[in-house]
């Protein structure tokens, strides 16, 4: 189970690992915590323009839908309002995703983790990836349900008690993963136009320890992970620099979607190639 702030973020961050484990068997739910309701076109080139400005929310359902039949994971909408990214001082909009208290808007994630049964979870860190309100939240929401979804005497009504064996960070943009591709990119396409824009990320990107205990060969799923990302076309342009890097230089350079491991019940020795490492074939 990967719990996600908004329609968009699961291809972004962890499509080609649902990919890959779908491939093998494995059962995958995607949960997205909010509609997406208050995010902004971001494809200048969106041939649904009067739809994303009459219905946005609608919009990113339907593209999420898309995004869903590419990878094929199950979905589940927690159903809450986007927080949007208030401006410093300004509170957050009454009754949206951020600003609802914890211990309710964790009870609908409670029952999923409990009717799913899943192995493995991933959220963000306690940073949500960025600081964005609803991806600060997603951590929180997801951290908070994990451990009450196991204790039988917190929301007793959500179903029956489930302790999930491990619990993972997404690790998956890393300074040291943009610096291995830029200089495969370079060694191979010298004359690339995408050198410049990632010259560009290299002067944002700070510098920071490389956290991830596990790593997941998806050299193989990266086009269904392209694919999966452009249906999200309102919020991302086909040929966005930031999202699509040439994927042969993606598994010269760095083939493998990266994850931090947080909390195991079972005996895990890291480094890790396997998510359900660990994990004994017959729970799975």
């Amino acid at each position: 189970m990967a719990v996600h702030a908004h329609p968009d973020d699961e291809s972004s961050k962890g499509a080609a690992t649902y990919a890959r484990y779908l491939a093998e068997g494995a059962e995958v739910m995607v949960v997205t915590c909010t509609g997406g309701q208050r995010g902004s076109i971001l494809n200048p080139a969106l041939e649904s323009v009067p739809m994303a400005h009459r219905d946005l929310a609608g919009l990113r359902r339907v593209e999420m839908a898309a995004a869903q039949r590419v990878i094929g994971f199950e979905h589940r909408w927690l159903g809450f309002f986007d927080s949007g990214m208030p401006e410093e001082g300004e509170p957050l909009p009454a009754n949206s995703f951020a600003a609802i208290p914890l211990e309710i808007s964790a009870e609908p994630l409670v029952k999923l983790i409990r009717e799913f049964r899943p192995h493995v979870l991933v959220s963000y860190d306690e940073n949500g990836g960025y600081p964005h309100p609803d991806h600060i939240r997603s951590y929180e929401i997801a951290n908070y349900a994990r451990e009450a979804a196991a204790d039988a005497g917190r929301y007793p009504a959500a179903g029956e008690a489930w302790q999930i064996p491990k619990y993972y960070f997404d690790r998956l943009f890393s300074s040291q993963k943009t610096r291995a591709v830029y200089d495969e990119l370079v060694a191979r396409y010298p004359d690339s136009p995408l050198i410049a824009e990632f010259e560009d990320m290299k002067r944002w990107l700070t510098e920071s320890p490389y956290l991830a205990t596990t790593r997941i060969d998806v050299g193989d799923q990266l086009d269904a992970k392209d694919a999966a990302l452009r249906s999200h076309a309102s919020q991302v342009a086909p040929d966005s620099p930031f999202f699509f890097w040439p994927n042969d230089v993606v598994r010269a350079a760095w083939p493998t979607d990266d994850y931090q491991l947080i909390d195991s019940k079972v005996p895990a020795v890291t480094p890790e190639t396997d998510l359900f490492a660990g994990i004994a074939e017959e729970a799975l």
